[in-house]
């Protein structure tokens, strides 16, 4: 039968010794732990607990503190251990005074410190460069268009051989071009359009189109084979892809500016050099624009705000025009094959903006860096333990005795701090003092008060297993 405790309800048990005696839960905030059987305690109405919403607020609230405050751990733990290991570097002066050349490794190391903050300023500035536009650079494009002619076979067992074709290809490539990876071609254009002759190849025949998309896989050339035993006469379009992109020009706006086709930048920068060659802008006010007769007759107004002029120019800018090539597609059977060549001018980036966007994002140094700087640590690491050897061997090789009785003085001085236990070192370090009836008691009284402890852990641990 259960006995009860005087001042208990029935049901309510005391937990064991160890066991926990609720839930864990928040510190401030949280709901108190009830036990079993116990009424349910009252809160006065001045602690009532806040409105559903604002204990999800409250909590959201917490948790970004928690969040906040783990990043912040973070990095003062990265920060320290970076501060840390560039300490672990140093050799310490005694080792320094024993070894005179190890002053060259010394040396060394403000060397490399000197070497990282150049490094890292020299990638700041990559950074920098990288988020301004930099410079096209002008190029020459070889284009290469050539077309052979295969004749009708009468003994040929396939439909294609019995009947005469000719094959146009059009590729190029770029001139003197360093870069590791070569462009392809179709990379240069944003639309091909190839026109044959309408007469011999009807309306729905005549004309081969190619135009970038988001999902247009480049290629070195374009081909296109047509049955005919006849010179064709054909027309290639090519639209360059630039980039940035440019636009051409109305008319007006290209005479009055001397441009032709531009960035919508160089455009803009065009109209206000000549808003200020011209001393067009109001004295008065500076935001606004006094136009002269080739501006009314532009832009259709006798003043404006500079601000205006980007927004106005959306109907004054066409694509630019696209490069035209007429072709003859010879089928002579003495020239089997027929090449013109055309010279066209792209502009490329700058092969060193790639360059240092690799520098940036290669890691390979980085982690050679790391690994020699493991070493280094290990090797300090070496060094200093040898150094503790040596005082070691060094003290008690002059005075053996008083070594000894040195470090049992402040193994036992060190013991008394950490137990707060008073004592007589005098009498602890004598091997008499541990012959006594007393110490076979009290070994067995630590080793008792050791495995009640550890016992307490074991109930503890399964009795949250338990629940």
């Amino acid at each position: 039968m259960e006995r009860k405790r005087p001042g208990m309800p029935s049901g309510a048990r005391m937990p064991h010794q160890g066991a926990p005696m609720g839930p864990p839960g928040p510190p401030y905030g949280g709901s108190p732990a009830v036990r079993p059987g116990l009424p349910s305690p009252v809160m006065e109405p001045s602690r009532k607990r806040p409105a559903p919403s604002q204990q999800v607020q409250q909590q959201q609230q917490q948790q970004q503190q928690q969040q906040q405050q783990q990043q912040q751990a973070v990095q003062n733990r990265a920060r320290n251990a970076k501060r840390r290991k560039m300490a672990d570097k140093i050799l310490p002066q005694r080792i320094r005074e024993l070894v005179p050349e190890s002053q060259a490794y010394m040396d060394l190391l403000a060397f490399e410190r000197k070497l990282d903050q150049t490094i890292m300023r020299k990638r700041v500035d990559i950074q920098e460069a990288l988020k301004r536009p930099m410079k096209q650079q002008k190029r020459k494009l070889r284009l290469y268009i050539s077309n052979t002619f295969n004749p009708a076979r009468p003994d040929a067992d396939d439909s294609d051989g019995s009947i005469a074709s000719w094959e146009l290809r059009v590729e190029g490539k770029l001139l003197d071009d360093p870069g590791k990876q070569k462009k392809k071609f179709s990379s240069f254009f944003k639309s091909l359009v190839i026109e044959l002759d309408k007469e011999l190849y009807g309306p729905d025949n005549h004309l081969v189109e190619w135009h970038r998309t988001p999902t247009t896989q480049e290629t070195d050339g374009f081909q296109v084979k047509r049955p005919g035993d006849v010179s064709v006469r054909c027309t290639l379009l090519l639209m360059l892809d630039y980039q940035p992109p440019q636009f051409k020009l109305d008319l007006r706006l290209a005479r009055l500016l001397g441009i032709h086709t531009q960035t919508r930048s160089c455009i803009i920068q065009a109209l206000w050099q000549y808003v200020k060659t011209n001393k067009l802008q109001d004295s008065h006010d500076k935001e606004y624009i006094n136009c002269d007769k080739y501006f009314q007759q532009i832009f259709d107004c006798p003043r404006l705000k500079f601000s205006e002029i980007p927004q106005r120019l959306t109907n004054l800018l066409l694509p630019p025009d696209p490069i035209v090539i007429n072709h003859v597609i010879s089928v002579d059977p003495n020239d089997q094959k027929k090449t013109a060549c055309y010279d066209i001018d792209v502009e490329v980036e700058d092969p060193l903006k790639s360059q240092m966007s690799s520098f940036l994002l290669s890691t390979a140094n980085q982690q050679e860096i790391a690994s020699l700087d493991n070493k280094i640590h290990e090797t300090i690491e070496s060094i200093n333990q040898l150094k503790i050897q040596r005082d070691f061997m060094l003290s008690f090789s002059r005075d053996p005795k008083g070594y000894i009785q040195d470090w049992l003085k402040s193994q036992s001085r060190d013991l008394k701090l950490m137990t707060d236990v008073v004592g007589n070192p005098e009498e602890e370090r004598r091997a008499a003092f541990y012959h006594e009836p007393w110490s076979q008691e009290a070994v067995s009284r630590y080793f008792y008060c050791k495995i009640q402890q550890r016992r307490q852990e074991l109930e503890q641990a399964l009795a949250v297993r338990n629940t």
